[in-house]
């Protein structure tokens, strides 16, 4: 006989584990289905991992720039393999940790691939056995993530043209790498690798280096990339890529012509394609648009009793909107009425540095609605801890609406950017106005006091410029 549940989730990502343990929170009967790692790509070959190496990438920066600190080191060598064992080893702690979550919660984990027999089925396949069971469930979650995209002539090979996952685990630094895509992987691995002094050439189809940003912000972020030696090339479009023996020849048409760059490897991080296929959507009507499962305000398909969350439903791909709508759909389903996610509010974070760390409209985007805007700006070169810090390049850039005073977007490029954006996020939430933001006492000397005068420079009031 099968198994019956409350909920199955298909899936263990940060969507799929956050919902199941909310589901678990609320009563619900629970089990899990994921075919590979707990975490998801986010844990195991995204977000965690990415962020220990860009880390052992800053250590390594301030050990070439002791010196301006007063400390003298001299002889230090690298080794690359023990930053990618490290990068592991965290993403196996953390996967063995959510196995933990999940039996405290008292949730069922099945290591399988999971497809729709029916909808209040589901079929799965173990990962060892092969054996298939059936699971039967009063309500369905698809959370089976995405991919990266793959464009004709673009294909990755894992050896000459990889994607991020090898980017990962490259058993040594590469001499040179050309990297396809200026979006928050692109610049984050050319961070990465250029402070290992890999030649780097960063290749954007569109105008501007991490093009949801705000214009100023990529601007910036441009200027410090090609003073740290970076070759940047924004409105690119590659044609094709060679694979030669020892090197790859990207062929690149650009508005003064046609070039041909030459490096070591090439690096696809153009845009990621929905893990829709083999779930058994077309059985049980699930409708898809493209790549992506089409969901309703509250994660609902248009098979009522099964949801989906994350990346599979599209844009914007990032963990924590994943985790966000999982609690959403769960909440529906055990009949809560949760308020639907706002997707206007969600906060975009790349690790690079400098950081750069967003919420809300961009000024254009803003200007474009039609608001009348007011603007504020404060230069991280005015901020004492930044100066302390030894990093005082950026700026934190506020967009409020003129007429109630709303603040419709944060731009924050420099140290502790990804950290400092959550205060924006709450004061958006909770419609705070300027007044309130400014009379909030701020630490001295901090980051965070840099949000503050920005805010107060919007409004004529600044202080320290």
């Amino acid at each position: 006989m099968s198994r019956k549940f409350d909920i199955v989730v298909m899936g263990g990502g940060p969507g799929g584990y956050v919902a199941a343990i909310r589901a678990a929170q609320l009563g619900k009967s629970v089990a899990v289905v994921e075919k590979e790692a707990l975490g998801g790509i986010c844990l195991n070959w995204g977000c965690i991992p990415t962020k220990s190496l860009l880390k052992d990438s800053e250590v390594l920066h301030l050990v070439k720039n002791a010196d301006k600190y007063g400390i003298d080191v001299n002889g230090y060598s690298v080794n690359f393999g023990t930053s990618v064992k490290r990068s592991r080893r965290v993403a196996k702690r953390l996967s063995k940790g959510i196995e933990y979550l999940l039996k405290k919660n008292k949730i069922e984990y099945i290591a399988g691939t999971a497809s729709l027999k029916s909808a209040r089925e589901v079929e799965v396949t173990g990962a060892k056995d092969k054996k298939k069971t059936v699971i039967q469930s009063d309500n369905v979650i698809i959370a089976t993530g995405a991919r990266n995209r793959e464009f004709p002539g673009l294909e990755t090979d894992g050896k000459r043209v990889i994607s991020s996952k090898e980017a990962m685990v490259l058993d040594d630094i590469p001499k040179s790498m050309i990297i396809i895509g200026a979006g928050a992987i692109g610049a984050e691995f050319a961070s990465l690798y250029s402070e290992y002094g890999t030649e780097i050439h960063l290749i954007e189809m569109l105008p501007d280096l991490l093009p949801v940003e705000d214009v100023e912000t990529s601007r910036l972020l441009r200027k410090s990339f090609e003073e740290r030696g970076m070759n940047v090339h924004t409105s690119a479009k590659v044609e094709k890529i060679e694979r030669l023996k020892t090197k790859v020849k990207v062929h690149v048409t650009k508005e003064d012509g046609k070039k041909v760059l030459e490096a070591q490897l090439a690096l696809v991080a153009i845009g990621v394609q929905g893990n829709i296929e083999r779930l058994g959507l077309e059985k049980v009507g699930v409708n898809v648009d493209k790549s992506y499962i089409q969901v309703n305000e509250v994660c609902q398909t248009s098979v009522p009793n099964i949801y989906a969350i994350g990346d599979v439903i599209g844009p914007p791909w990032l963990a924590h909107v994943a985790s966000a709508e999982g609690r959403v759909a769960v909440e529906h389903i055990c009949g809560k009425q949760p308020e639907p996610l706002n997707y206007g509010n969600i906060p975009g974070c790349i690790y690079c540095r400098p950081q750069v760390a967003s919420v809300g409209m961009t000024e254009k985007a803003a200007a474009d609605a039609g608001y009348n805007l007011k603007i504020g700006r404060f230069p991280m070169r005015a901020s004492g801890k930044a100066l302390a810090l030894g990093e005082p390049e950026g700026f934190v850039k506020v967009i409020f609406d003129e007429k109630y005073g709303e603040l419709l977007g944060c731009h924050i490029i420099g140290p502790e950017a990804t950290e400092l954006i959550a205060e924006a996020g709450a004061v958006r939430t909770l419609e705070t106005t300027y007044e309130e933001i400014l009379n909030t006492v701020h630490a001295h000397p901090t980051i965070s006091e840099c949000f503050m005068e920005a805010v107060a420079d919007a409004y004529d009031e600044a202080i320290h410029i």
